[in-house]
């Protein structure tokens, strides 16, 4: 009834490893992407992009007379011409 004994300073190391190879092999399925993968994103997103502009409407520059209404400036209450 006696317990495999083990030593806690290599069981850390192994474990530290193990943590290590983990974060690895997740940052090389988020980042290794082959250059053709990242060259067609890259074309799918500048054709996206080209294609949004296309579709942009032009602004008039020239200042218009007939804009929108603008309301007067308020003023303050606590002035004596506007208490009544």
């Amino acid at each position: 009834m006696s317990a495999d004994i083990i030593n806690l300073r290599q069981a850390r190391k192994n474990k530290a490893r193990r943590d290590k190879e983990a974060a690895a092999a997740e940052n090389r399925e988020r980042h290794g992407r082959k250059k053709a993968e990242r060259q067609l994103t890259e074309a799918r997103d500048d054709k996206g992009r080209r294609d949004l502009d296309a579709h942009r409407r032009e602004r008039d520059e020239t200042p218009s007379d007939s804009g929108p209404a603008r309301l007067p400036a308020k003023t303050d209450p606590g002035t004596p011409e506007n208490q009544r």
